[in-house]
């Protein structure tokens, strides 16, 4: 039966420091930070090639511009709400960790 794996990701075992490793590790860290960043690149792309495809606001103003405005109201009054409730939570204080 295989052991239990405690740590996953890019770390080292708790029980053995890394030695020669240190060069594959960065390479790992920055091969998968790269494919993240071009990965968000290429949704952000297709996301905005969708909306602009789309030309759905156009459509909905023109057939119930009072409703859409109820909704954008709404919308902007939630955001608001939800700002206010972040800006009144309690901010804690982190302690040094460095002397």
């Amino acid at each position: 039966m295989r052991a239990i794996i405690k740590a996953t990701g890019f770390t080292p075992p708790t029980n053995r420091a890394l030695g020669s490793e240190h060069r594959t590790v960065a390479a790992a860290e920055l091969i998968a930070s790269i494919g993240l960043a071009v990965s968000t690149l290429v949704a952000a792309t297709v996301v905005s090639i969708g909306i602009a495809r789309a030309d759905v606001a156009s459509n909905v103003i023109d057939n119930e511009g009072g409703m859409f405005a109820i909704a954008l109201l709404l919308g902007l009054l939630f955001i608001g709400m939800g700002g206010l409730t972040f800006l009144s939570l309690p901010h804690h204080r982190h302690k040094k960790t460095h002397g």
